[in-house]
């Protein structure tokens, strides 16, 4: 099968990802794979010849993009010689090739997903949207005899490439008809292959969670607004962002969520009061009562009221200055949010994506349909490209029509419950919405290492208590303070900012429970502590499981307790996602980016990368996965000196092959506890001793840097979203218990719960049954997820070829 791959449309973060995956994926299953460059304008103009009489009218003759020097570059003469000149005089009667549509090998894409954009470009092509210009795109791929077709763009790339794929024996007749090809061509394409890949920064298209590119506009929001808040507290101001997204509010609402906004519009849901500026102005002015020195306000650029009147930042700026006095200002932040090095997400996905798409083109028939690729929490998975395009556009025709509901319904259900959060937790209300009878004191804890997303976690859950009524009790430094009475209440204005604060504001330790079982009870007791919720690793799993056995003796633990899974080891058995491992990822990401920097400056030489983990390899894995890693050691796999020597062999071979004085540098992953015997020093030592002259080796050891500093969007967002679940949790069986004497309750099994991620869902596991799943000696689950990626990235340095 030949196979192309185009990114069309606008350019996102995690588009160069893909064509990587989906060039090496298919040459690893024996394809002929291609790209076009400039999307569907390049399937239109294909590989062209034409006579030019100078260089100067270039442009002109092939109605090529000036802005677009590498196409420059890359035209030939007949005689072969390359052109370099765009200014130039040259004899006439000399053909100018312009290449389109262009073969590439494995090292063509050698590096390409670190960078951001797409670097075999896009265009939103007129021509293309023309009977004639598809009949001339199909006339080019039969021509260089494609017959299969990737394409990653947003809803209008997806529906021209299902439109391409309804018409193309219409096209291929045609073709036919005008003598443009011959009887063999059309028994040869008479069927012609297309998945569909989403690439946009607004998340805007149905049936996925995530789209590619969106994860890393949401880094380069919530890095301005963090970077906002300091001059915002300083002067005591108020701050309109302007944020992408037409008729997708994602960007907006998940910039309000991660990064602590105080009030946001979005078109899915415009504000229900009529007029809407006195909701906002009561809003921040009560925000402002209580305390608050800053306001951030985010506007999606598709923002309108519930009569479709635009609401602008500039307007929305006016407001605050004049009814409520604040000094404002407005930032729009524009294609910056495109630009950037992609984020770990953005790596991982649209790899996994680039694999999928190439399968289900081996797979393909014709009569199965076009599929789009697309993710579902940490799954890939294919849906019928027409489904997803048809609901995109229903929820753009539900917005025209003023029928939000509707609107709404046809988001995901993350995206619904994301915005209830973002009310739950940035709504300060004048009284609490439970009565007295049904509020509770919700001891709060941290344990373990410090993670990313703890922090936005705890915040959520405090004001979620306090919008409701209930008491959120700090538990200083974990068991160890509940022993020594470090236990305040919290407030909504103290929490304000912890949304950007990396580690632990309660501070954490790993002391477990059981030293002193029945003095803890005890400090339940003295504090009237009614629900216990616990952030932290596999210690709080531990912590959790005690507790619960200690029901038999201390009626005290007869309360709903939570264990939300906070860990950059993401060990926790059963839930595939911890908060803190995305911002490890990126911490690893971008230090290993620096270092193939310096790998590839100093030419032959190999990182060996030390990573935090313990017990698991899910860092070391994933991180490899996303920086193109040659070698990953794990603890489950192990190392011996069989591993050793079929690794030098490989490194050997790749060097070997490397054109001289173009080598890259390269990056071997090691977590810290993958053998106690094969040392991270040791490994480089004999990678430094067996390369001789071919290369050299250096060890970089990360350590504590992988615990990140500001947590990721992602972290924020879901330390959030199990925040909330985690509060509904502990009121719905809080409520079972209502009523009963202290002596007289009997928690259920249930009540002792890790919140899980399970392939789709968010699942509630009782800790008792979480026991089985563990591989408590090891502090690990079983089976994890992510176990077999480590051959996926061998395979996608060409292991299985090399050796």
């Amino acid at each position: 099968m030949k196979l192309a791959v185009l990114t069309s449309g606008g350019d996102s973060a995690g588009m160069n990802a893909v064509v990587r995956a989906v060039v090496r994926a298919g040459i690893l299953k024996g394809c002929e794979t291609w790209i076009v460059r400039e999307g569907y304008e390049g399937l239109v103009r294909g590989n062209v010849d034409a006579d030019a009489p100078s260089a100067h009218n270039l442009a002109t003759t092939l109605d090529v993009k000036v802005r677009d020097p590498s196409f420059i570059n890359n035209l030939r003469f007949g005689d072969g010689s390359l052109l370099r000149d765009g200014t130039g005089d040259h004899p006439a009667g000399r053909t100018l090739k312009g290449r389109y549509i262009v073969r590439v090998g494995w090292d063509d894409v050698r590096g390409w997903f670190a960078e951001g954009g797409t670097l075999i470009g896009t265009a939103r092509s007129q021509t293309f949207r023309t009977p004639e210009g598809r009949l001339t795109a199909a006339y080019n791929l039969i021509k260089e005899g494609i017959d299969a077709l990737v394409v990653c763009g947003g809803d209008g790339s997806l529906t021209g490439a299902d439109i391409f794929r309804a018409e193309w024996p219409t096209l291929v007749e045609t073709l036919r008809s005008q003598d443009r090809i011959t009887d063999e061509q059309v028994a040869r394409h008479g069927h012609l292959k297309i998945v569909g890949l989403v690439g946009s920064i607004d998340n805007d298209m149905s049936l996925t969670d995530l789209t590619i590119g969106a994860p890393t506009a949401l880094h380069r929001i919530c890095e301005a607004i963090d970077n906002i808040h300091s001059t915002a507290i300083s002067h005591s101001r108020a701050f309109v962002l302007e944020v992408m997204g037409r008729h997708c509010g994602w960007l907006s609402l998940m910039g309000g969520v991660s990064a602590g906004a105080d009030f946001i519009f979005i078109p899915e849901r415009p504000p229900k009061a009529n007029p809407w500026e006195d909701e906002m102005c009561e809003t921040i002015h009560r925000h402002r009562e209580n305390g608050k020195r800053k306001t951030i306000v985010i506007v999606a650029e598709g923002a309108h009221d519930a009569n479709l009147k635009p609401i602008r930042a500039d307007y929305v700026k006016d407001v605050l200055t004049e009814r409520l006095g604040l000094d404002t200002r407005v930032t729009t932040l524009g294609h910056i949010q495109r630009g950037g090095r992609p984020c770990a997400w953005d790596r991982i996905w649209p790899t996994l994506q680039g694999l999928d798409a190439v399968d289900a083109l081996l797979e393909a028939t014709p009569d199965t349909p076009s599929y789009m690729i697309g993710m579902r929490e940490n799954r890939v998975y294919r849906v019928p490209l027409v489904e997803a395009v048809k609901m995109t556009k229903a929820v753009a025709e539900a917005i025209e029509n003023q029928d939000f509901d509707k609107a709404m319904s046809l988001r995901d259900p993350e995206f619904r419950e994301s915005l209830e959060g973002f009310f739950a937790t940035s709504t300060l209300e004048k009284n609490p919405l439970l009565p007295p009878e049904k509020r509770i004191r919700v001891g709060i804890m941290h344990m373990g290492a410090p993670a990313g997303g703890m922090n936005a976690a705890t915040r959520a859950a405090v004001r979620y208590c306090i919008r409701q009524g209930h008491k959120p009790l700090a538990i200083s430094n974990g068991f160890r303070g509940l022993l020594d009475d470090s236990v305040h209440e919290l407030s909504w204005l103290g929490v304000d900012n912890w949304t950007v604060r990396g580690g632990s504001e309660l501070g954490t330790n790993r002391t477990l429970p059981d030293r002193d079982l029945g003095a803890v009870a005890s400090k339940f007791q003295e504090h009237h502590i009614q629900a216990l919720l616990m952030i932290g690793g596999f210690e709080t799993f531990s912590s959790l499981l005690i507790l619960e056995a200690g029901r038999k003796y201390y009626p005290a633990f007869h309360i709903p307790m939570v264990h939300i899974p906070a860990t950059i080891s993401n060990n926790v058995p059963m839930t595939e996602i911890s908060l803190g491992s995305d911002t490890s990822l990126n911490a690893l990401v971008d230090a290993c980016d620096s270092i193939k920097q310096s790998a590839s400056a100093s030419r032959n030489r190999v990182f060996v990368v030390e990573t935090q983990g313990g017990m698991c390899g899910y860092i070391a894995t994933m991180g490899a996965l996303a920086v193109g890693a040659n070698i990953v050691y794990t603890p489950e796999i192990g190392i011996n000196l069989d591993i050793l020597r079929e690794d030098v062999k490989l490194l050997k071979i790749r060097y070997g092959l490397d054109e001289k004085g173009k080598s890259e540098g390269r990056v071997v992953i090691r977590s810290e506890k993958a053998s106690d015997i094969y040392t991270t020093e040791v490994i480089t030592k004999i990678f430094k001793e067996e390369g001789g002259s071919l290369f050299d080796a250096r060890l970089v050891s990360l350590g504590h840097t992988l615990q990140g500093g500001v947590p990721s969007p992602l972290d924020r967002a879901y330390g959030v979203r199990f925040a909330l679940k985690s509060m509904a949790f502990i009121e719905k069986h809080h409520e079972q218990l209502r009523g009963k004497k202290f002596r007289e309750r009997q928690a259920s099994p249930e009540s002792a719960a890790v919140i899980t991620l399970q392939s789709s869902a968010i699942k509630w596991v009782p800790v008792i049954e979480m026991v089985e799943h563990g591989d408590i000696k090891n502090r690990r689950g079983k089976d994890p997820w992510w176990i077999g990626y480590k051959e996926l990235v061998e395979s996608l340095v060409a292991r299985p070829q090399l050796l």
